[in-house]
């Protein structure tokens, strides 16, 4: 009887932290259209890392492509090649995500 509770404690915990699970949208934000970006970035082969605001939609031009992201997951540091088309960003490129006031922090 002790095994069979303990089971299915396990499997009511694994269930309820499934529900808690964070997507790829939760972290790192979602695509968004280029004609609804606030500000260009161009990405070029020496650029290192770029800035950003939480909530932010930014276009970015690299490799002869562009896409553009709405920066609106977890504020966080991250390649931005988890998120670029394929091709684009042919390097590391760190994007660094800054807290707003929306966020409680002390940005724009």
């Amino acid at each position: 009887m002790k095994t069979l509770k303990a089971v299915a404690v396990l499997a009511l915990s694994a269930a309820s932290l499934s529900a808690f699970a964070l997507t790829n949208a939760d972290r790192y934000g979602e695509a968004a259209s280029p004609v609804t970006a606030e500000r260009t970035i161009v990405i070029g082969p020496n650029t290192r890392s770029v800035n950003v605001n939480h909530g932010e939609v930014v276009k970015f031009v690299a490799n002869g492509q562009e896409f553009a992201w709405d920066f609106d997951g977890m504020p966080q540091s991250f390649d931005l090649k988890q998120v670029a088309p394929q091709g684009a960003i042919d390097h590391d490129v760190r994007v660094y995500i800054a807290t707003t006031t929306m966020d409680g922090g002390f940005g724009d």
